[in-house]
């Protein structure tokens, strides 16, 4: 009886991890030179539910494109492209 109850005893793991992929900048690897303002379908990766701008640290981006994606998305709020505020965008 001791041995079911052994058996049964379930622990919380976490699941298994497997090998991260390294990040990598989207924009160096397809080349892109210039981030369109005018395309939010595209900008719209860039941004979370509540519309905020994601981290370099989440998406892997460059610095250097990373500015240009903050300069993007916020051209495209001022002209009413993409929502500064928002409870579900995507």
């Amino acid at each position: 009886m001791a041995e079911e109850r052994n058996s049964e005893i379930r622990y919380l793991t976490a699941p298994s991890i497997d090998l991260k992929k390294k990040k990598y900048c989207r924009f160096k690897k397809s080349g892109i030179k210039y981030i369109d303002y005018k395309d939010p379908e595209f900008l719209k990766k860039f941004l979370n539910e509540q519309g905020k701008i994601l981290p370099r640290r989440i998406t892997g981006t460059s610095l250097k494109y990373q500015r240009r994606v903050a300069q993007a998305v916020k051209r495209a709020r001022h002209l009413a492209l993409l929502p500064f505020v928002t409870d579900l965008m995507k």
